[in-house]
């Protein structure tokens, strides 16, 4: 059975950087894409960014291109998100998920396993 579980969220002041990680068992990490969801109040579930299973392509929406990497520790079986220049529309649940496929997906249906989530709280 597939198991993500989320950690690294927190509160942060605006400028400031958190690094989430996502611990898996249960399934062939090394042989799936991984992706980062979030979740704001009021909003919509979104992909936030995504990487291949051998981590040689990575996707990011715009708002967060340039301050964000996704990595993957495929020896760990282990998922990350650093995250810096963090701001209030930053804020939201972020939980990890695992792909159906290789390949990075930006469909959200080809994600089947997800963690519980970890909150990031970006404020003054």
């Amino acid at each position: 059975q597939e198991k993500l579980v989320e950690s690294g969220g927190g509160l942060v002041q605006p400028g400031g950087s958190l690094k989430l990680s996502c611990a898996t068992s249960g399934f062939n990490f090394d042989i799936y894409a991984m992706g980062w969801f979030r979740r704001a109040p009021g909003k919509a579930s979104e992909l936030v960014a995504a990487i291949s299973s051998n981590a040689d392509n990575s996707y990011y929406i715009d708002a967060v291109k340039g301050r964000f990497t996704i990595t993957r520790d495929n020896d760990l079986n282990t998922l990350y998100l650093e995250m810096n220049d963090l701001r209030a529309e930053d804020t939201a649940l972020y939980a990890c998920a695992e792909s159906r496929g290789a390949f990075v997906s930006l469909a959200p249906h080809s994600y089947g396993a997800w963690g519980q989530g970890t909150q990031v709280t970006v404020t003054a």
